[in-house]
């Protein structure tokens, strides 16, 4: 289904549009960064600077090559939060754009199918999807702006006006899982304080879960039953790896004297919960992840990769694919001849889907781990991990981030916009490219293992 042009450029499939629109944003996001008024020091930033932050605004990541509250200025910080909407919000309302388009180059049968599993309103709704989304993040974004600029201003004395800013900023940031802080250490300064931490984290997690999920959840409140099969896996799927996280990074820092060693109790339940949080979308971190253990590492790059729902704002194969990816493991185990999850039969284009996507960003982040280990001599477990924070749109960095090389800033780069495009529009034109073919060739089976 050709889209027409955009800016003169014949588009013809969405996913040449989403990259096109994507492209554009980070350009013009460049050049506005690029401006004196931009930075607090003299003259206007490096095209690197500009454009790697840009990039990391607009997918957002979270990842930075310079120091964010003491680098720009308030011109710039606003223009990274501006990004950072433009950014969240286009992901969400072209991954539905996506679906629509998916559901009208299947047949009938394929068309009801998808509107099922994804839970979008009718065929043609753009409208009413758009506004939904819309509403939502405004909403949203208000009631965590509104607690958190309660909580800078009364717990922490800041000036009404510096707390507003301060709440506005993080709630934005937070909920469209971008991880950019107006503080040089992210949020360690609030490690002790819950009214900060848990806020933040609740925007995260909600914001992560994806448009599909919010709406199914409002629509079918009280008829759980109903739920779609996308909506059990995501909430089921997030809440295994948030508390799974929860306990693995807890026993692993709980003694480390670098980390949650000298905390309270509660103060180690707290941390070891909100970096699970973080990990798997936002690049906040309330411990400083260069110090934590070698175990807590490589278990977070498994969280990054994984990353949060699907046509939401965080990054990563999503949850759903992974659900998928074990359910097709047990199912193998058992013996099944189908793939079931809540009484539900997953289709194979489902599966293979899965599988294709996880393949291709195994195969991105393993040669950008070998690119960044060439160019930048570094531990392997700090290069993999900001590779898969990259690719996961994660922003969390062992803080190698700023000394890489231009090659390695660069490859960064791609890494953050393949992450952040990459899934949505292969599994886009996977969908799209379905037809049914009217003979099967001869059956053979391979030695597997």
């Amino acid at each position: 289904m050709p889209l027409g042009r955009l800016g003169g450029i014949r588009i013809g499939h969405p996913s040449r549009a989403v990259t096109i629109l994507f492209l554009v944003a980070i350009t013009v996001g460049t050049c506005l960064l690029m401006l004196p008024v931009a930075t607090a020091g003299p003259g206007g930033a490096p095209f690197l600077t500009a454009v790697f932050t840009s990039t990391s605004a607009i997918c957002v990541t979270g990842l930075a090559v310079v120091d964010t509250p003491v680098y720009w200025t308030p011109f710039g910080q606003a223009m990274i939060l501006v990004l950072i909407q433009l950014g969240g919000l286009g992901v969400m309302t072209l991954a539905s754009m996506l679906t629509i388009f998916i559901s009208h180059n299947l047949g009938l049968r394929q068309r009801l199918i998808a509107l099922t599993e994804t839970g979008t309103v009718e065929l043609g709704d753009l409208r009413s999807i758009l506004a939904g989304v819309i509403r939502i993040t405004i909403a949203a974004e208000l009631l965590f702006t509104i607690i958190l600029t309660a909580r800078f201003a009364l717990g922490h004395g800041q000036p009404f006006g510096r707390a507003l800013w301060l709440g506005t900023f993080h709630a934005i940031s937070a909920w469209n899982n971008a991880g950019f802080a107006l503080y040089s250490r992210s949020l360690a300064n609030f490690e002790s304080d819950p009214f900060i931490l848990l806020p933040v984290a609740v925007a995260v997690i909600v914001g992560g879960i994806g448009f599909p999920v919010m709406f199914d959840l409002w629509t079918r409140r009280r008829r759980i039953g109903l739920w779609t099969l996308h909506t059990k896996l995501t909430l089921v799927g997030t809440a295994i790896l948030l508390v799974g996280g929860w306990i693995v990074l807890g026993v692993f820092e709980w003694s480390n004297p670098a980390t949650l060693g000298p905390m309270d109790v509660p103060g180690k339940l707290l941390n070891s919960f909100f970096s699970s949080t973080m990990t798997r979308t936002a690049g906040f971190n309330s411990i400083e992840i260069g110090s934590m253990t070698d175990p807590s590492i490589l278990f977070q790059t498994l969280l990054m990769f994984i990353g949060g729902g699907s046509a939401s704002t965080a990054g990563g194969i999503k949850v759903t694919t992974f659900a998928v990816l074990v359910l097709i493991v047990w199912a193998e185990a058992r013996g099944d001849q189908d793939t079931i999850a809540f009484g539900r039969r997953i289709s194979g284009s489902a599966q293979r889907q899965a599988v294709s996507i996880t393949i291709v960003a195994m195969v991105a982040v393993f040669v950008a781990t070998l690119v960044l280990l060439a160019v930048s001599p570094r531990p392997l477990k700090e290069d993999l991990f900001e590779a898969f924070s990259g690719f996961g749109t994660v922003g969390l960095s062992t803080g190698i981030t700023p000394s890489l090389p231009a090659l390695g800033q660069v490859l960064l780069m791609f890494l953050m916009f393949a992450g952040r495009l990459g899934p949505l529009t292969i599994s886009a034109a996977l969908v799209a490219q379905e037809h049914e073919r009217l003979y099967r060739y001869p059956q053979e089976r391979p030695l597997i293992g």
